[in-house]
């Protein structure tokens, strides 16, 4: 069991990915709380739960608490730096729904409500779950 906390809390990365899982982190948890307490001018739960289910996403309640829970969650997990490769995997998971049913018909460009957003924040999912969290991390710490 020891093996298995070192290997998914263990990081070689420095300062650089600790930025960028900060700030992908704050993305995230921003995104998922319109999604699920409707802050941020976001519609809640009831609300993306309508707009999931008129383009196909049934049931709409559960995909919406699954999508605002993982985005919420998992930005908190990013934040902090907690289980930062679990957390990026079902990140990368969810961004890859929401290329394929959402966006990728309109296009690259975020000004048509294209693939390009969801795309950067994809990326930056898969190198968190190869690189990890980074030193400044609770992962850091669980990991020694």
């Amino acid at each position: 069991m020891n093996n298995l906390i070192k290997s998914i809390t263990a990081s070689q990365a420095g300062l650089g990915i600790t930025i960028l899982r900060i700030v992908a982190g704050i993305t995230f948890a921003a995104h998922g709380s319109q999604k699920l307490f409707g802050w941020f001018g976001g519609y809640g739960l009831a609300g993306v739960a309508q707009w999931m289910e008129s383009i196909g996403l049934a049931p709409g309640y559960l995909m919406a608490l699954m999508a605002g829970s993982a985005e919420f969650f998992g930005g908190v997990a990013l934040i902090i730096g907690l289980l930062v490769r679990p957390a990026a995997a079902v990140l990368a998971v969810t961004m890859l729904v929401a290329i394929f049913s959402v966006h990728l018909a309109n296009g690259f460009f975020m000004s048509n409500n294209g693939y390009e957003f969801a795309l950067a924040l994809l990326a930056i999912s898969v190198a968190l779950v190869f690189e990890g969290a980074g030193k400044l991390s609770i992962d850091s710490k669980l990991a020694r």
